[in-house]
């Protein structure tokens, strides 16, 4: 087929899909020829599955051997294992994304570590980290009496019998189920209050942007549950830590590198400034610097570092959720932090801390059709697009770099059970989704064939069914197509490069038919497969390109 032929016919088809993705209620609901390759992993928040998808939104491997709804991320480790958080009901920490336990499970399911972080003083909650070494980063709620905060300049007006402080601990895994806390950090080491001369902590507020005030709480301020982070990350080439604070609508990076008892201090770690806050961003009153008209983030979830190699590499990406914001909207923020060659950061002596403005922002055209309250996240693509989740509506999708939605699917797992296309999924929640393209590492030994879509009742055909009858994957800038689809006795692969690529055909029972290694272009004689579906998996030396369907007819 000739390559004007494929384009008018992908625009062709193109114009024939929006009737059909308007009749997607649930499950795949738009594709966009040219969406990043790859697969997208999540955890509904009312089940304890977790699943991993295709593009075309079919599910291609499922972990259902968790007893636990997630608390509330999870992740795909390099070595195909799955970490995942587990919602353990503590009674003293009943607040939203309350967790306590995390557990790793390997291709097939079996529980290869589980550990508890779980008392009356202690609660692992919303999100952790896992690092290149192996360990975990883990946000973990810290319960301080009423007079222990009241002794640390709270105000004494406060009349709960507890405060919720928070701390990060890197944990290193040992066995089945033990691990040993090897770096620690606490926030309550790092507080200043201006309210009491006569207690601990004691100073001008806005003079110690690097410490956080133990008397600021936006709003209800008599909640417990006083800081909130909800989002952790970790940059490897800084050795720092980027976290999310609900309450204070604030992101803060801090230092790493520091020994737990540097941690607990004021210098020490190569930034020399022990745990203190080295950055912060969003809201400068949460350090009097600022006033309403300066706030800039509102009860954001989810901060993360844009990683080396990408578009844009260095800045952080920020889900703005826009609670109690002026308009009803939410937004993906993105800034530019004031790093400096010896990778501190500049700390203006009385103004907020830089930039002024935001790098890049993206809304909806309407403003309002893009809304998520709570949870929800966004991560940075290697192609320079974006995979964001909407996470109270139970939607991921994809934008470009020009802000143009390339793809889309909503959770079809609601608190009823797994509902039917055509029908509307209600508490379909999901906390962040996370993509992964095909030659992630963590595919490795593993072939990942489609089994079909998650909500009952699919629409047939699919809208990837409706695609243009050349299925097309990118490599290098360079189009690898598998032509034509549906095919008869000859199916033709080809591409502009010389690399071997291993062209894979499976039965619908996962048997494998016949397998091609090729470069440039080959031409597969199929006149003795029998008429039906068929899965074929496209691979070169970095791992998995491509999966999907091809028809036989």
């Amino acid at each position: 087929m000739k390559t004007g032929k494929i384009l008018a016919a992908i625009m062709l088809q193109l114009c024939c899909l929006s009737a059909a993705v308007a009749q997607n209620t649930v499950g795949l609901t738009q594709y966009t020829t040219g969406n990043a390759n790859g697969y997208v992993l999540f955890s509904p928040m009312t089940s304890t599955e977790t699943y991993l998808i295709d593009k075309c939104g079919e599910k291609v491997h499922e972990w259902n051997t968790s007893a636990y709804k997630p608390a509330l991320s999870s992740f795909l480790l390099q070595d195909g294992t799955l970490l995942r958080t587990g919602q353990l009901d503590n009674p003293v920490f009943d607040e939203g994304g309350s967790g306590g336990l995390i557990e790793r499970f390997d291709w097939n399911g079996a529980l290869l570590w589980s550990y508890s972080v779980s008392d009356t003083n202690n609660c692992q909650h919303h999100d952790i980290m896992p690092l290149p070494n192996g360990n975990v980063l883990c946000i973990v709620w810290d319960r301080k009496s009423k007079q222990e905060a009241v002794l640390n300049g709270k105000d004494s007006t406060y009349n709960q019998s507890h405060l919720w402080s928070e701390k990060i601990i890197e944990l290193q895994p040992i066995g089945t189920d033990s691990a040993i806390v090897v770096w620690e950090w606490k926030l309550w080491d790092h507080l200043v209050q201006s309210y009491d001369n006569t207690k601990p902590n004691y100073g001008v507020v806005s003079a110690h942007p690097e410490l956080v005030n133990i008397n600021y709480f936006p709003g209800a301020g008599n909640s417990p549950d006083w800081i909130h982070l909800n989002s952790i990350d970790y940059n490897p080439v800084l050795d720092q830590i980027l976290v999310s604070s609900h309450t204070f609508s604030e992101v803060w990076i801090i230092d790493h590198s520091t020994t737990t008892a540097e941690a607990a201090a004021h210098s020490g770690g190569n930034a020399g400034k022990g745990g203190d806050i080295l950055y912060r961003w969003g809201n400068p009153q949460a350090y009097q610097r600022g006033n309403p008209s300066t706030k800039v983030f509102f009860s954001q979830h989810h901060a993360t570092w844009i990683p080396q190699g990408y578009p844009n590499e260095g800045k952080i990406m920020v889900f703005n959720n826009g609670l109690n914001r002026s308009g009803t909207y939410s937004s993906i923020d993105m800034i530019e932090p004031p790093l400096n060659v010896s990778n501190t950061y500049d700390v203006p002596v009385s103004t907020a801390f830089l930039p002024t403005n935001l790098f890049w922002t993206y809304t909806a055209s309407t403003p309002s059709d893009f809304y998520s309250s709570n949870i929800s996240g966004v991560y940075p693509l290697s192609n320079g697009s974006f995979m964001v989740t909407n996470g109270t509506k139970g939607l991921f999708f994809e934008i470009d770099s020009n802000k143009q939605m390339q793809w889309s699917y909503v959770n079809p797992v609601a608190n009823t059970g797994i509902v039917s296309q055509g029908n509307t999924a209600s508490g379909n929640l999901v906390f962040r989704c996370n993509f992964y393209e095909s030659n992630y590492q963590g595919f490795t030994g593993h072939t990942l064939i489609p089994q079909g879509e998650i909500e009952l009742n699919p629409t047939v055909p699919s809208i990837c069914d409706n695609l243009p009858n050349a299925v097309e994957t990118f490599t290098n800038g360079n189009t690898i197509s598998i032509y034509p689809n549906p095919f008869s006795n000859q199916l033709m692969l080809q591409c502009l490069t010389n690399e071997n690529f291993t062209f894979t055909l499976y039965d619908m029972q996962g048997q494998r038919i016949l397998q091609q290694t090729y470069s440039n272009s080959t031409t597969l004689n199929t006149s003795q497969l029998a008429d039906g579906l068929y899965f074929y998996e496209l691979r070169n030396s970095k791992g998995t390109l491509k999966t999907g369907k091809l028809i036989k007819q």
